[in-house]
C-alpha cells in the first residue's frame, strides 16, 4: 500500500480511468460488432460515422493505438462500402 497521499490519490485517480477506458472500448467494440452484423448499405452509412467517431476519440486518448484505430476505420469503411 502506498504511503503518500499523492501515492493514494494517484492510484484512486487510475482505478477511476481504468474503468472509463475499458467501458468506453467496450462500448466501441460493441458498435463495431453492430456494424459488421448490418446486412444493408442504409443501416452501415448509419452506423460508420458514430464507429469511427468513438474509434478517433479512443485513439486520441491513446486507449487504443492510432494506427489500430485507422486499420479499424479503414476495414469497415471498405466493407460498408461493398454493402448493396
Amino acid at each position: 500500500m502506498a504511503n503518500h497521499k499523492s501515492s493514494i490519490k494517484r492510484i484512486r485517480a487510475n482505478a477511476t480511468k481504468r474503468l472509463r477506458n475499458r467501458y468506453q472500448a467496450k462500448t466501441t467494440r460493441t458498435f463495431i460488432k453492430r456494424l459488421r452484423a448490418a446486412e444493408d448499405k442504409k443501416t452501415g452509412l448509419e452506423l460508420l460515422p458514430k464507429v469511427v467517431s468513438m474509434l478517433d476519440r479512443l485513439a486520441k486518448k491513446s486507449v487504443i493505438h492510432k494506427n489500430k484505430a485507422a486499420n479499424n476505420k479503414s476495414k469497415l469503411t471498405k466493407f460498408v462500402n461493398s454493402l448493396k
